[in-house]
């Protein structure tokens, strides 16, 4: 029971240090309103690292539980991000049945065929097999009226919310010495967290070219490079934590910080269409699940089949 061992433990202990440490600098900036720092962009900050403070506590138990449990919480997890990308977006009575089927059938079984490490099937299920139940079942519902929109938006809030979230739980089962596969999902949460931190930083550190003004008045190039280059160093710190050699897990790193900072601006491309702030209520004092997940959805299956083409190469 449990993916723990001695090289786990003090991964895990490292990254509790550094939240730790995040807590205490944005409590501290909190009180100290002199020095000048918009009280807007600590509440963010402190808000960003009370999320990754659940995030974490979801992974250790999973961790202690076993791959099975870990796999069932990504699946909640999927299951409300879904609701929040659905409840924003238009749909109509003739699409409930559908939502049904996404929700409770294909939702499930995608969780459940990671679980059972069927890669030939889960790789395809939503992709293939929903993408195309999708458009025919809104169809015989006998509903023209912005058809393809409600389609698209249905097929995309499953790819991203369920079918993508899906490759992180899905790293587990990737044919490595054991315990390398528990610390690969650890090592991919961290470098996304310690990503997500570096990007915020850099940006309000030294932005000051945005890459999308329409869509974020935070994005910029500055943040987006700083933030990639510092995930490298991490990774490349943190290798000893991964199956992969220090000049691979700087690039991996490089990659997932890419994929997440995407994700990022996608799905704030997304709230600006929708005209919303935040996708929803996590807790009192947190945006929605989907605004604190956005980059493990992006990053996820990308990182996951760069491995997976590394281990089938011999690389690792």
């Amino acid at each position: 029971m449990g993916s723990f061992d001695l090289s786990t433990f003090w991964v895990f202990t490292t990254l509790l240090l550094v939240l730790t440490a995040a807590t205490v600098v944005g409590q501290m900036l909190r009180r100290q309103t002199e020095i000048g720092v918009n009280p807007a962009v600590v509440e963010q900050f402190n808000m960003r690292v009370r999320s990754w403070w659940m995030l974490t506590a979801m992974l250790a138990f999973g961790f202690l539980l076993g791959p099975a449990v870990t796999v069932a919480l990504f699946g909640a997890l999927s299951f409300w991000a879904l609701r929040e990308f659905i409840t924003l977006t238009p749909t109509r009575i003739a699409d409930h049945r559908t939502l049904f089927w996404v929700f409770f059938v294909f939702t499930p079984l995608q969780f459940y065929l990671v679980a059972a490490r069927q890669y030939e099937i889960y790789s395809i299920l939503i992709p293939v097999y929903a993408f195309l139940f999708i458009p025919a079942r809104i169809a015989l519902a006998g509903d023209f009226k912005r058809y393809l929109e409600r389609c698209t938006t249905i097929q995309t809030g499953l790819m991203i919310c369920v079918y993508c979230l899906s490759y992180a739980p899905a790293l587990q089962s990737i044919a490595l010495p054991s315990p390398l596969p528990a610390r690969l999902l650890l090592f991919f949460f961290i470098i996304v967290a310690l990503s997500d931190a570096f990007h915020y930083v850099c940006e309000k550190l030294l932005g000051k070219h945005l890459i999308a003004p329409a869509i974020s008045q935070n994005k910029t190039w500055e943040g987006f490079l700083g933030g990639l280059g510092c995930a490298s160093l991490a990774g490349m710190a943190l290798y000893w934590a991964s199956p992969f050699q220090a000049p691979q897990a700087a690039m991996m790193a490089a990659l997932i910080s890419a994929m997440g900072y995407c994700g990022g601006l996608t799905m704030s491309a997304i709230k600006r269409d929708r005209g919303v702030q935040d996708y929803g209520t996590l807790l009192v004092g947190h945006s929605g699940v989907l605004d604190r997940i956005d980059s493990i959805c992006f990053a996820a299956p990308v990182f996951y089949h760069a491995t997976k083409y590394l281990v089938n190469q011999g690389l690792v």
